[in-house]
């Protein structure tokens, strides 16, 4: 057996360690990047369709859920709409399915960002929140209560049930509708009120009013930034939450001198760290301690290898060192090719206080005034909304035409 020269390692291990160093190496590799989006304009609508039109599948859902949000907040039904329809396509396609992707992402040496993008819950949920209400203006509420039924259904599956299914919004709303589709039954939407309250208490939030069937002009407001997500743990397995600091914590819509509170039914910061724990977490932490396992054996290899070529010279010596030297490097080179952080991919143009009015207005233009408050009721006077809504004339329709609701999204949140 051959041996470098005053090393004590065995030419063939040394060949192995780098065979294997090479294997991981090659074996980590990725196909060649997508050529860049174009350098950004400052409209977020072009600038996320241009995001859009260069990511790789399995990042096209997570682009969509900006450009749609992005685009309803400029009234821009038409972009928004395909967009967040085909994110919820990919993500129902995608979501609780093992497909080679997803199954790739649990391996070892793969990060769990190169699986496709459909998002944690509440991201779901608020994509079909925002089609929801996009349905609503459509003049289609049946479409839009199926929506927000299916969002609350996604918030019920979690390891901790005291969370499970407690959106306000989404049963208010769910029971708005029926409450509206069917006029002559006093029970209609009572069982969804009655949740919603029970939510709204369990949270110390607002009590959502009575259901107004009269109601034809449907308010959805929200404020301050949403929660964003960051890596944390030794190794990056813990995907956690960090609440951005409220800007607004309340709004008032004023309109034919009238007031209209709008306080935060909902929290979508609450309703991410609520969640509980994913599946994916688990494997994440198998990973963390597997890395750290070969880590702390590539640490005594290494050291072991030291000690016995300290301590003597001989051929049997040398063996010895060589062969703790091999598994010294490969653990170590096994250790830095696990890959553990957590896929942290964010939909961070979400808002994090949901809310909601209805209001009666007669056929016309109207004013209205848009304003948001902080915590201790100050206004930011620089960001109020005017605005005008108008309700168009049942009589003026054509003949045969469904009168249907006047629906307005506002935001405090800019593009």
């Amino acid at each position: 057996m051959k041996y470098k020269n005053g090393t004590g390692t065995p030419a063939c291990a040394t060949l192995f360690i780098l065979t294997v160093a090479l294997l991981f190496i090659t074996g980590c590799s990725t196909t060649p990047p997508r050529p860049p989006p174009p350098a950004p304009t400052g409209d977020a609508v072009v600038d996320y369709q241009n995001q859009l039109a260069a990511a790789s599948e399995k990042d096209r859902a997570l682009w969509q859920y900006r450009l749609g949000l992005a685009a309803l907040r400029r009234g821009e039904s038409d972009i928004a709409t395909p967009a967040l329809d085909d994110a919820l396509a990919i993500s129902a396609a995608n979501y609780g399915n093992i497909n080679k992707a997803a199954a790739k992402s649990r391996g070892m040496f793969t990060q769990e960002a190169s699986k496709p993008f459909v998002g944690e819950a509440y991201e779901r949920v608020m994509a079909n929140f925002y089609r929801g209400i996009i349905y609503w203006a459509a003049g289609e509420p049946d479409n839009a209560r199926a929506l927000f039924r299916t969002g609350q259904l996604l918030d019920s599956d979690t390891l901790n049930k005291e969370y499970a299914g407690d959106y306000v919004l989404l049963d208010y709303l769910d029971g708005y509708v029926s409450a509206k589709l069917n006029p002559h039954s006093p029970d209609a939407g009572a069982d969804a009120l009655k949740r919603a309250r029970a939510s709204a208490a369990a949270q110390e939030r607002a009590a959502p009013p009575d259901y107004e069937t009269a109601a034809n002009v449907m308010v959805f407001v929200d404020y301050s930034p949403g929660p964003k997500k960051y890596a944390g743990g030794d190794s990056g397995q813990q995907l956690l939450y960090r609440v951005v600091p409220a800007s607004a914590t309340s709004a008032r819509l004023t309109v034919g001198g009238r007031s209209h509170a709008l306080p935060p039914y909902d929290d979508v910061s609450f309703q991410a760290i609520t969640r509980g724990g994913r599946v994916m977490d688990q494997i994440l932490g198998n990973k963390a301690a597997f890395k750290r396992t070969t880590d702390t054996i590539g640490d005594v290899g290494l050291i072991g290898a030291m000690a016995v070529s300290n301590s003597s010279n001989s051929k049997d010596a040398q063996i010895v060192t060589g062969a703790l030297l091999l598994a010294g490097f490969a653990s170590k080179i096994i250790s830095a090719s696990t890959r553990t952080r957590a896929d942290t991919r964010c939909w961070d143009n979400l808002p994090r206080y949901l809310s909601f009015a209805a209001i009666q207005l007669p056929p016309g233009k109207h004013q209205a005034e848009l304003t948001f408050f902080d915590g201790k009721g100050n206004a930011y006077t620089q960001q109020t909304q005017r605005f005008t809504i108008t309700v168009p004339d049942p009589a003026a329709l054509p003949i045969g035409a469904a009168t249907k609701d006047v629906v307005i999204y506002r935001s405090q949140m800019r593009n």
